[in-house]
Order: C-alpha cells, then structure tokens, then sequence
C-alpha cells in the first residue's frame, strides 16, 4: 500500500503537470476576449459549455471506475481499459448523432439561432474528447504519475497552441471548433497508442461482466454527477436563455474558474481516490481520517490566499485580463470567489471509496437539483447574473455540509478529531489578516493601472500571508526543516554551485 510520502509525491506530479498546463494555456482567454466582439465571445461560450456540458456528463463515471478496479484487479486491466473506451465511443456516438439529426435543440435551449451550424461539430469534438480522456485515469489509477503528467502537460500545450492559433489568424467561432476537433482527434490517438503500449491486445478482451460490473459501479455515481453538474453549471444555460448571449458572455467572465485552485483540489483528490479505495477494502476508517486532514490542510493553505488576493484585487482581476468591456463581471467574480473555501473540504474521495453512501447521495442531489432548478428560474429571471451566483454559492454550501454530516459516521469521524481543524482554522485567519493588510495597500494605489495595482497587492499579501501563518506557528518542524533545504539549495543552484545537504 502507498505510504503517505507516495501519495505527496504524486499529488506533486499531478499538481506539477496541471501547473504547466494552465500556464500553457493562461493567455487563451486573453487572446479571445481581444480578438472576438462581446456577442462572438458569447457564441464561443455557448458552444464550449455544450461541449464541456457533453464531456462531464455522458462519461458517467464510467472512466473513473479505473480508480476503483485497477488497483483492486490488476488481472483484469485489459477489460477494464477497454469497457472504459467502448463506453465513450458509444455515448459520444449517440450524443453525435442526436445532435446532427436535431441542430435546433442546442439554438432553442440557449436561445441563439447561430448554434444550430455548430451542433454537427459540438457532437464530433464531444466524441473524439471522451475518447482522449481515458488516458488520465488509467495512467493514475495504475500509479503511472510521470506519464499522466507528460500527457496532462503536453495536451494542453497542444490545444493551447491550435486554440490561440485559431484565434489569433482567423478570429472567428469556427475555427476555434475546428480546433477543438483537430485536439481531440490527436488526443484519441495518443490514448489509443498508450493503451496498445501497456496493455496490449487489450481490445479483444472485452468482458461483458467486468463491464456490467463498471456500470453498477459508476451508474450511482454518475447520476450523482449529473445532479452535481445541475449545481456547477446548470445556472449557464439559465443565464443564457433568459439573459441572451451578450450577457452570458459577460457572466461567463464573472464565473471564471479559477485554475490553480483546481489544479490543486483536483490534483490531490485525483490520487487519494485509489489510496481510499484501498484503505476502505481494509477497514482502516482512522487512517482515511488521518489522511482526509491532511489533505485539508494543504489544500487550506494554497486556496485561502489566492480567495483573499482575488477578492480583495477583484476590480484589477476583471480589468486587466478581460477588459474594461468586461467590468459589468466584477460583482458576479466577487460572489462567485465564495466558492474556493470548500475546496478544502475533501469529500469526493471519500465518497467514490465508500459505495454505500451513493444512493443517499443521489437521494440528496435529486431534491437539491430541484429546489436549485426553482430557484434559478425565479432570481435568474429579476437579478439576472447576479442573481444566478448567488443561488449556485448558496446551494454548494448546503450540500456541502449535508454531505459532511452524513459521512462523518460512515468514515468514523468523532468529536475529538475537531482538533485536527486547527490548522486550517489559523490559515484562514492568516488569510483574513493578509487580506486586511492587502486591501490598504490597494487603497494607497488610487489611479493605479491594474497590473500594477495586481503586481504590489500580490506580493504584499504574499508576504503578510506567511507572515502571519509562522507567527501564528502553522509550520511543523519537519516543514521548516524542508523549507530551509529548499531555500539552501535554490540559493546554491543561483550561485551555480552544488546543492547542500540536508
């Protein structure tokens, strides 16, 4: 079983690789809001949340019962590779041929009649996508970190690359799809080429009961993620139906995801999905504890700064990436950043560990989808954007701690563990106490330009940040230790000479 130093490792490579690929990537929406009108950057929009929308859903979770089988029957690793790649084929298939038979659907749904020359495309690029995807999964799920983060780093680099090509020579919608579709083709053929490399012959063994068994498996789970998606990016379609595409254009700006907070939430859930998976076979509910609070931890300490410097440079944010044609996106970006603090709050592993509790998780979703239905309809329709955040905030928050108080007795938790919050619980503070600080530096900086206004808020509240975590003595011993070798051996790599010890 991997020891807690493997699974900082390769939490590391993942968040590594994701790093590079958003800095591979980073100025894409740059280049598109500069390149394109405000209505053509909602066309954009439209036809990649269709696409998103088909790339997260139709998969069912099917992909990620890699996590779950591979390590537990590595015998059977060629069925279950391929169950996974007939499964995507077959639904992006279907969804391709929906929509090639019914363009209209997509125009009628997001009320833009331009969208039916591009539901032919949205269907190809979905397919070729789902496809692609395999590859991530089975290479994590079988503890193959360097090839994941080769594969994770050079596709973005790639569709980064056809992407900001496609909008910079030509500045149009189209070819931003042709793009797409040109990425997802390569992608497939690299997932295709790897598989033939690690599992070879793996597409004649093919076990209709391994496959039934994926299927019960994932079919809990991704309803679930259906009704989760419902929370995440429902409120996309409502905004754009009932505002219209200019406005969608300037809420998908307010709700910009913010990358390296996902890189690190997404990195570090995406390897303690198996090492769970193991433990929770075993009977071993302290270590998964001990493990979930450590994970909280470290994502606490990476995502409270980035929500306390955005929210308080959220102006200059807005205005030096997306333009002052933007600005209207402030207040939704400030909302929307009430979001990051519970990515610190790790339940997706736990739940794809403890298969019990899937069907009172799809119970809860399926109330919760409704009510989040009901409610984006009628604040959407007077409070437009604004209105459709708050609604999203609001309902993540209440699952969130549903969620938390129903596992807490199926993992184990018990009242004394509250100390292991400690830590967070200072970072937070820590963060308040940076923000603080931050913010009266941003006032002294009136009529400032926005980068340079982010450039100084940045490093001041860097600096007032791990001030205030080693004051209010956050670090272990053990951390200090590693962060002085680190500082020794940068500094002697600077002065090119050898690296100190220790």
């Amino acid at each position: 079983m991997p020891n807690s130093h493997s699974l900082t490792r390769n939490a590391a490579w993942l968040i590594a690789g994701k790093t590079l690929a958003f800095a591979a990537t980073f100025a894409l929406p740059l280049i598109i809001v500069r390149r394109l009108s405000p209505f053509q950057v909602g066309v954009y929009q439209q036809v990649f949340l269709v696409i998103n929308t088909l790339v997260t859903v139709l998969p069912l979770s099917v992909s990620l019962s890699a996590y779950y089988f591979l390590p537990r029957e590595p015998e059977r690793a060629r069925q279950i590779v391929l169950n996974i790649c007939l499964y995507s084929l077959g639904v992006g298939a279907v969804a391709w041929a929906a929509l090639a038979t019914f363009p209209g659907f997509i125009s009628r749904v997001l009320a833009n009649p331009q969208l039916s020359g591009y539901s032919h495309w949205i269907g190809v690029a979905a397919t070729l996508l789902l496809l692609g995807a395999t590859l991530e999964p089975v290479s994590v799920a079988r503890g193959d970190m360097k090839t994941a983060t080769a594969f994770i780093v050079g596709s973005s680099v790639a569709r980064g690359i056809l992407m900001a090509a496609a909008a910079l020579f030509f500045s149009s919608v189209s070819a931003l799809v042709w793009a797409i579709v040109i990425f997802g083709a390569a992608q497939s053929a690299v997932t295709l080429l790897y598989l033939h490399l690690r599992y070879p012959g793996f597409w004649r063994a093919f076990d209709s009961r391994m496959a039934l068994r994926q299927l019960r498996y994932a079919a809990p789970l991704g309803f679930s993620g259906i009704l989760w998606y419902s929370e995440t990016d429902l409120h996309n379609y409502f905004v754009s139906h009932l505002a219209g595409t200019l406005a969608f254009a300037i809420y998908s700006y307010g709700t910009f995801d913010i990358p390296l907070a996902g890189i690190v939430t997404e990195g570090v859930a995406t390897v303690m999905i198996p090492r769970l998976s193991l433990l929770q076979k075993a009977g071993d509910h302290r270590q998964i504890v001990q493990i979930i609070a450590a994970a909280m931890r470290k994502l606490a300490f990476l995502i409270f700064p980035i929500a306390g410097v955005l929210l308080v440079t959220s102006r200059e944010f807005i205005l030096f990436f997306f333009t002052q044609r933007f600005a209207a996106a402030i207040p939704i970006f400030r909302i929307n950043l009430c979001l990051l603090p519970l990515a610190t709050i790790v339940t997706d592993p736990v739940i794809r560990a403890y298969t019990a509790f899937h069907p009172t998780l799809v119970r809860l979703r399926i109330v919760l989808f409704a009510l989040i239905c009901a409610a984006l309809w009628f604040f959407t329709s007077r409070y437009g954007g604004l209105g459709a955040i708050a609604v999203v905030v609001s309902a993540r928050y209440l699952e969130t701690g549903i969620i938390a108080l129903l596992l807490r007795p199926i993992v184990g938790i018990q009242p004394q563990d509250i100390r292991l919050l400690r830590d967070p619980a200072k970072l937070a503070a820590a963060a308040v106490v940076a923000g603080a600080v931050t913010e009266l530096a941003r006032l002294s900086l009136a009529g400032a330009r926005p980068f340079d206004v982010l450039a100084v808020c940045g490093t001041v509240y860097l600096i007032a940040y791990l001030v205030a975590v080693a004051a209010l003595r956050v670090p272990t011993a053990g951390e200090w230790a590693t962060a002085r070798a680190l500082l020794r051996n940068t500094a002697a790599r600077l002065r090119l000479g050898p690296p100190t010890a220790g």
